[in-house]
């Protein structure tokens, strides 16, 4: 809705006007007169840009700050990069144009003298933003974990909780409004690789890129896995990790088995959640929705106002730190095999082998069709998938060898 000019407006102009759009247009009308309560200036959407209506150049001319919602990349970067190139103010949830080119965007906001703000571009409605860059900006932060997709983190809840097939949860996800009809970038990991890959930036001050996290989804999770885990008190989550490794840094995004103690144990359903862990502070874990029209467009206004009230936007990288990719881990290991003399112990060999021990065992069936899982203690990556390659080719084993990590820290 776009409303008449008036004494003390505050013109927004609105790119997208889908679910989120439309939330946040809603949104800021009904909240108009507290929002010029608290900062004497009366907000109004100014115009919308949509595929079939509105003109950029009209709604730029036309607004003080700009708020997209459209997504992807084209032409959302354009359009950004122009309003703030003519010194309005940028609000945005696109997680895709910050990852891939956020650099960019950071320096024509310090170039232009404007704000570019994108609290609802990572984990909805919690402030996980506006914490790293204001409340903790001074914390020398060790590590991010994150699970900051609310589809993914919905389907591993209902398949733990009621032991159905991934295809199954996911059509009930869909049918719920809580996945995509092409679920693809939420299940395989990119998603949430976008999302920490900003984090990563705000949290160690060092350029990240997409392209530089490495993630894998959930599509190959079984029941099964699940049903073992209740077994070794673990439960299962698609995490996103940012962490000082050896001097650098190391960004990645993949589905890990945590114990109870973990402060991201508990986050079920469509909810999403930040742990952030720093010697200043020890840990702290901001959790709350992390999806959804109006959690979005809640998210939204709040930048919206904090623009009209200007601090600084995002400094220039402090820290140039290396990208490492070979981290240790703790694994989860699921094993099909023939029941014969020897098997464990000629598993546990070929584990030896790379360095590896078992911290935990669990064997059920009999004759050709045993099931052999165990935890393992953590090693670095690369030797415990070389020692997957040398366990999958084991004559006794029935099928490829699955694994999920583990991150066994717990915080009490």
């Amino acid at each position: 809705m776009v409303s008449a000019p008036g004494q003390g407006d505050f013109r927004v102009g609105l790119l997208g006007h889908g679910t989120v759009g439309g939330a946040f247009a809603t949104l800021l009308e009904r909240r108009a007169g507290e929002i010029e309560a608290t900062t004497g200036l009366r907000p109004r959407v100014a115009g919308v840009l949509t595929r079939s209506r509105g003109d950029f150049a009209q709604i730029l001319a036309d607004s003080d700050l700009i708020v997209e919602v459209m997504g992807g990349v084209d032409p959302a970067r354009e359009h950004v990069l122009a309003a703030m190139a003519a010194g309005r103010h940028v609000v945005t949830a696109n997680k895709q144009i910050l990852s891939r080119h956020g650099e960019e965007l950071w320096a024509a906001a310090r170039e232009h003298g404007v704000q570019l703000r994108f609290e609802a571009a990572v984990a909805g409605v919690v402030p996980v933003i506006r914490v790293l860059q204001e409340s903790l900006a001074a914390a020398h932060v060790e590590r991010l974990h994150g699970i900051v997709n609310g589809t993914t983190n919905f389907i591993l809840s209902e398949m733990a909780r009621t032991g159905a097939p991934y295809a199954t949860v996911l059509a009930e996800a869909q049918r719920l409004g809580y996945a995509e009809s092409d679920p693809t970038e939420d299940v395989s990991g990119e998603d949430a690789a976008a999302k920490m890959a900003i984090l990563a930036r705000l949290a160690f001050a060092t350029p990240v890129h997409l392209d530089q996290v490495r993630f894998e989804g959930i599509e190959h999770i079984a029941p099964d896995d699940l049903e073992y885990a209740r077994e070794l008190g673990l439960s299962l989550k698609l995490i996103g990790t940012a962490e000082r490794v050896d001097g650098g840094l190391n960004v990645r995004v993949h589905p890990a088995f945590l114990y109870p103690g973990h402060p991201l144990a508990s986050v079920n359903g469509p909810y999403n959640a930040v742990t952030v862990e720093s010697p200043d502070i020890t840990e702290i874990t901001m959790s709350g929705p992390g999806a959804g029209g109006p959690q979005t467009a809640s998210a939204v206004l709040g930048d919206v106002i904090s623009a009209m009230i200007p601090p600084a936007s995002t400094p220039e990288p402090t820290a140039s730190l290396e990208v490492v990719q070979d981290v240790a881990s703790a694994f989860y290991l699921h094993l099909e095999v023939a029941d014969r003399p020897g098997v464990l112990a000629q598993v546990a060999q070929v584990l030896g082998m790379q360095g590896a021990s078992i911290k935990s065992v669990v064997q059920k069936g009999l004759g050709e069709k045993a099931r052999l899982v165990m935890v393992v203690h953590p090693l670095a990556e690369s030797r415990f998938f070389a020692a997957l390659e040398l366990i999958a080719r084991l004559e006794f084993v029935r099928a490829r060898p699955r694994a999920i990590r583990v991150i066994e820290e717990e915080f009490t």
